[in-house]
């Protein structure tokens, strides 16, 4: 082994070409993938820490969601199924570039929104403070995922339990929402879910590394995107409810 040599993490060293064949090809070709998902999902962190700070800080715009006119309530409403109405047309042109950018734009903007909206009730320490421990979150996870994965660790087997869990999550909030139960029942759906976010960060990570095809960047982007936001909520849920 050279003096340069673990400077170069050769990927096709790392994983064995099974049956199923991934990591064939050259692991510059991955690497060039990944960077360009990581960049993709960082302007989208900008966009939404830019647009949810500007509806917190701007007076007029709090002043308007929060008076709770038929006109703000239609906002609400409009900004909360707009990212399901973007979500169709962005994930049939998905790999037809640009177009498929255009609606990742929208789709990121339509979530900020929301984002947004679910930070207006919210104390700033308390927004900071999730913001914080998400990020800290998000970047250990992934280290550590790429470390597994050079290792050899495979998280394929997690899908199963993943879908089974946002199910259970689903059905929780449901009745939580029906059957208000206090601070406590709150507390432990944001712990639990963080915890499914996490995994799934884990989960969608090594899809990256190992399992995405090149043109499918815009489904890996807004796959983690997504898992970065709803950790987030849910570490801010269980903050709220803690406090």
């Amino acid at each position: 082994m050279g003096k340069h040599d673990h400077h170069h993490y050769d990927v096709e060293a790392c994983y064995p070409s099974g049956p199923d064949g991934y990591m064939i090809e050259s692991p510059e070709l991955r690497w060039a993938f990944i960077r360009k998902v990581y960049v993709i999902v960082s302007l989208q962190m900008l966009v939404t820490v830019a647009v949810a700070a500007a509806m917190n800080l701007t007076d007029s715009v709090r002043t308007f969601f929060l008076s709770r006119t038929p006109a703000a309530l239609g906002a609400f409403i409009v900004i909360l199924i707009s990212p399901l109405l973007v979500m169709l047309p962005m994930v049939y042109f998905r790999k037809k570039h640009p177009v498929n950018l255009v609606f990742l734009g929208i789709f990121t903007v339509c979530i900020s929104l929301s984002i947004g909206l679910g930070c207006l009730t919210k104390r700033g320490p308390i927004i900071f403070e999730a913001a914080g421990m998400t990020l800290v979150v998000v970047v250990s996870l992934t280290a550590y995922t790429f470390w597994a994965a050079k290792r050899g660790h495979d998280f394929e087997f997690l899908g199963p339990f993943l879908f089974a869990a946002c199910v259970i999550l689903l059905l929780y909030a449901i009745v939580i929402v029906l059957f208000p139960m206090g601070k406590t029942t709150v507390l432990v759906y944001g712990c639990i879910a963080a915890l499914i976010f996490s995994a799934f960060i884990i989960y969608d990570t090594d899809n990256l590394i190992k399992r995405y095809t090149y043109d499918e960047y815009v489904a890996a982007s807004i796959t983690l995107y997504l898992d970065i936001i709803n950790l987030f909520r849910a570490i801010l849920i269980a903050l709220e409810a803690a406090d």
